[in-house]
């Protein structure tokens, strides 16, 4: 993969806050802001499959685009349009999108003395071949952005990568997966370990590309209670704190700076703030308050935390929503130490106008005089 030079950036401001300086204003992205609630995403995609668009660099790339061209000016950030669960394809495991359901793996792993898993375990999973259309995907978006935003990378976090590969999809019941912990602690750490280097290496691999920051997806955190928590997921996000670094270095290659987004374990987030990522994305179930208490003095950004369902609801709804974060996240008396985002991804039959004065808000209401 060669490297490449890039326009420069001409709107820093998210970087610059994620590393915690102070700003004019917090800077402003949301999760799965590049999809289905777009009317031009349907354009695009066509009659192509979900992942057929994410090995197509050209479509990724165009998909990954139309949010910044549609709320061209009031959003920081852009981020690849992808999928957690192509780590788990690259491991050799079959991921489907199945339409009204969601992704789906045929033959999920079903015991540590599974073939399957045997093998799994044995494979060498090259990344920078499995998913050269990621980073190539990259690389195109980081040139026709021409520096109006940085642009973000992305992986799943190993304890939800788990989650996918051994329920076989989105599931309720987590039954299979508690299986694994309770009945097979061992093997379920050896693959969490599996899973965290690679994450490392293809993350090193999206900034070689041209990210400019990186977020780990911890999509189903809050399936944990606090104590397996600290087994099962909080090893391996510090893992890749860690490593990710180390690796960019021996890369010969700039420091980025590393969200981490356990997603309902609302309990851990003094630990992830000892984790080693700059940013702690938080879903809506905390108080910013409290959160921004719990961080005290240490050098960490807090990204979130706007329940997405308010999009569903009044423009007064929304701006009530606002006004309650700016307050609760001290932005007033702060000016930094604050990444605007919903409390998770966009859902579907978002009206893209509404979104959009969700974002207008947020510049109104912070700017200053």
């Amino acid at each position: 993969m060669a490297e490449y030079s890039f326009p420069p950036l001409k709107n820093d401001l998210l970087l610059r806050a994620a590393r915690g300086e102070t700003v004019e204003r917090p800077p402003i992205w949301v999760m799965r802001q590049a999809g289905r609630y777009l009317p031009e995403y349907h354009e695009a995609k066509g009659g192509r499959d979900f992942f057929e668009c994410c090995r197509s660099p050209e479509i990724a790339s165009t998909l990954t685009l139309q949010p910044i061209e549609r709320f061209g000016g009031l959003i920081d950030a852009a981020i690849i349009f992808s999928d957690i669960l192509v780590i788990p394809q690259a491991m050799g495991m079959t991921v489907e999108m199945v339409d009204k359901k969601g992704p789906h793996f045929p033959d999920p792993l079903q015991t540590p003395q599974d073939k399957q898993y045997i093998e799994l375990m044995e494979r060498h999973v090259d990344v920078a071949t499995e998913l050269d259309y990621v980073y190539n995907a990259i690389t195109l978006t980081r040139k026709r952005l021409d520096g109006r935003v940085p642009l973000f990378g992305f992986t799943g976090a190993p304890w939800t990568l788990l989650c996918y590969m051994v329920e076989g999809g989105g599931t309720k019941l987590f039954k299979q997966v508690k299986t694994w912990i309770y009945k097979y602690p061992e093997e379920t750490k050896a693959l969490l370990q599996k899973i965290s280097e690679l994450c490392v290496e293809y993350l090193a691999l999206q900034v070689k590309a041209g990210a400019q920051i990186v977020q780990v997806f911890d999509s189903w955190a809050g399936e944990l209670s606090p104590s397996s928590f600290k087994k099962f997921s909080q090893p391996y996000l510090a893992y890749i704190a860690k490593h990710l670094p180390l690796r960019l270095n021996e890369l010969g290659l700039e420091q980025v700076p590393m969200v981490v987004f356990p997603k309902g374990a609302w309990y851990a987030l003094d630990a992830c703030a000892d984790m080693g990522y700059q940013v702690i994305g938080m879903d809506w179930l905390h108080d910013p308050a409290e959160a921004v208490k719990i961080i005290g003095d240490r050098p960490v950004v807090l990204q979130g935390n706007a329940d997405p369902g308010v999009l569903y609801g009044s423009h007064e709804s929304i701006t009530e929503v606002v006004a309650e974060m700016v307050k609760s996240f001290g932005w007033a008396e702060r000016k930094k130490g604050w990444i605007v985002n919903l409390g998770h991804g966009i859902t579907p039959f978002v009206n893209p106008d509404d979104l959009k004065f969700f974002f207008q808000e947020i510049h109104r209401l912070t700017k200053t005089d």
